[in-house]
């Protein structure tokens, strides 16, 4: 059995200017299974209708993982995920345009989103894990036992944003509806003790490694499934500098007869 929850918050900076988030969450129970799945997407912000484009990817990714797993794949082919994403935001793209074939640069500009795309599957040796990313939100297993490691008890699922030795930093971001070949697909188990966070770089970029003051928040609290409201609040933390939208989705295995 598993615990869900996520929240979806509005950086300061849009807050203040009075702008939409652009970010966006999406789960859902897939009954049959007991699994569930979820999509979490960054609308890149040069983008002109970025939270739309979040929105619909995030809508068309858990569409599509709830057909594939009614179908019986398991687990789901999610390159035929991303692309089913990627088309939906063409046919948006098409109607806003009123074009038949839009350019892939067009799309881009109207409606580009980061994606990361999965499923937990509930299994007696515990949770098996699949899921994929596009773009530069992350993904982690949490295991607050080792809050006392260098990386605070984070252990990435996806190579970092950017090269922590790198002498220049670059933040290009290769989004959809563009799908990169190979695409980035994880496959783990989750322990007992343990919680897959899955975020976008509004919660990565303060997270960090792991080692600060967010990352122990995070790991004393969610040792155990917080209530929703808690959690909400939890995830509209402030920090100096980073005023980016936040959304972070956790999941946690669950003990039979455990509050939900």
């Amino acid at each position: 059995m598993l615990t869900l929850r996520y929240a979806s918050v509005r950086g300061a900076k849009h807050r203040y200017y009075r702008q939409p988030r652009q970010d966006a969450a999406r789960a859902a129970v897939h009954e049959a299974s007991g699994s569930i799945v979820f999509a979490v997407a960054d609308g890149v912000s040069s983008a002109t209708s970025a939270e739309l484009g979040a929105v619909e990817a995030c809508r068309s990714a858990v569409e599509h993982l709830l057909r594939l797993l009614s179908q019986g794949q398991d687990p789901p082919d999610f390159r035929d995920v991303a692309g089913a994403a990627a088309q939906r935001l063409r046919r948006l793209a098409q109607r806003r345009l009123n074009k038949e074939e839009p350019e892939p640069a067009e799309v881009a500009g109207l409606y580009a989103t980061t994606l990361v795309a999965g499923v937990v599957r509930p299994d007696p040796a515990g949770p098996v894990v699949s899921l994929c990313r596009i773009g530069d939100s992350g993904a982690w297993v949490l295991d607050p036992s080792r809050t006392t490691t260098p990386t605070g008890g984070y252990h990435p699922l996806f190579d970092p944003k950017t090269d922590p030795d790198a002498l220049i930093v670059e933040n290009d971001v290769s989004p959809l509806p563009h799908i990169p070949d190979p695409l980035p697909v994880v496959h783990t188990r989750l322990a007992a003790h343990e919680a897959l966070l899955i975020g976008t770089d509004g919660f990565g970029d303060p997270l960090g490694d792991g080692d600060g003051q967010v990352g122990a928040l995070f790991a004393h609290h969610l040792a155990q499934p917080p209530t929703p409201l808690w959690f909400a609040h939890l995830v509209d933390f402030t920090r100096e500098t980073f005023d980016d939208d936040r959304t972070l989705l956790a999941i946690w295995p669950r003990a039979t007869g455990a509050p939900r």
